[in-house]
């Protein structure tokens, strides 16, 4: 037999994944308690994120309820084995990823869904690691001449996250990742974020889903039990990029002490032309090359609209 071309050898993506719509998603959390407040809502959105207490409800909860689910199964798995073993049950954390683009609403999702899994009786303690504090430091960045592509998978120090989760997923008492500004714009020195073998960590960044970079190493996903894939519209992310870039302006970059303090007297359209510059030469290669073609290796898929709102969730079959 002659070898298969390309075409012949394409795997079906989309065939690997449930698509529900949100009416249906919706309908999978019916009758369970909201528990967050309309206050608490707003203190967990993030500069230009649609979240109220219908979105919430209708897609995050159900999210919440799943992840439950498989945490609650995963425990169970552990502790059978355990038992099959003749060992006493160690357990460790469950680790869940939230990846997608700059500006796609991560960091409110994943906060959002700490909250949520925190209420669930099975997960009480749940804590947020970003990868940001795994960049390498801007002096190191420098010295390789990559400040242009922070945010890259080549910027973070790779070996340093593997440690960290498998720390974590070994079940040492503590693991430590270190801390970043977003005000220095850079790792601060000494300082660190400290998990003690919590129930749920969850792993937000933009490149987490990242294959190693050649087959003999361990893969940042390898460590993680259920990752969440943030999807939208190339133009939708660049609209939400430029308004972010307009609002940090009137706020953020307007503290002396902030790294992107120079932009705070921009105009208007000073301002625009500036955001798409770093869209266009940074962030949109970024997506295109590293971020976007990870999505087939995540759990859960979020697809969102032009307002924020998630019109369809992909999930993998088991």
């Amino acid at each position: 037999m002659g070898a298969m071309s390309p075409v012949d050898d394409a795997v079906p993506v989309d065939s690997l994944y449930r698509e529900i719509d949100r009416d249906v998603w919706a309908r999978l959390a019916a009758g369970e308690r909201q528990p967050l407040t309309e206050t608490e809502i707003v203190q967990l959105r993030g500069l230009g994120d649609r979240l109220d207490l219908a979105e919430v409800r209708e897609v995050y909860l159900p999210l919440s309820r799943l992840l439950s689910l498989y945490a609650g199964a995963t425990k169970g798995l552990g502790a059978d084995t355990a038992d099959f073993l003749g060992e006493t049950d160690s357990t460790t954390p469950f680790v869940v990823a939230v990846a997608g683009s700059v500006a796609v609403g991560k960091s409110t999702i994943a906060r959002l869904l700490r909250e949520l899994m925190s209420r669930w009786p099975g997960t009480p303690r749940v804590e947020i690691v970003t990868t940001d504090g795994f960049l390498h430091p801007n002096a190191e960045l420098e010295r390789r001449g990559l400040m242009d592509r922070k945010g890259f998978p080549e910027s973070y120090d790779r070996r340093a996250l593997v440690q960290f989760l498998t720390e974590v997923k070994s079940g040492a008492p503590e693991a430590r990742a270190p801390f970043y500004s977003h005000v220095r714009y850079d790792i601060v020195p000494d300082a660190y974020v400290t998990v003690r073998r919590p129930d749920v960590v969850i792993v937000e960044g933009l490149n987490v889903l990242t294959p190693p970079p050649s087959p003999n190493e361990v893969a940042v996903s390898d460590l993680f039990d259920f990752s969440v894939y943030v999807d939208a519209d190339v133009r939708h992310i660049e609209s939400w990029f430029v308004n972010r870039f307009l609002a940090l302006r009137n706020g953020a970059f307007s503290n002396p002490n902030s790294f992107f303090n120079v932009f705070a007297g921009l105009s208007d359209d000073e301002a625009v032309r500036t955001a798409l510059g770093y869209w266009n030469d940074i962030n949109l290669p970024n997506l295109r090359e590293n971020v976007e073609p990870t999505r087939h290796r995540a759990t859960l898929v979020l697809r969102k609209a032009a307002d924020h709102a998630v019109e369809t969730v992909q999930l993998r079959k088991l």
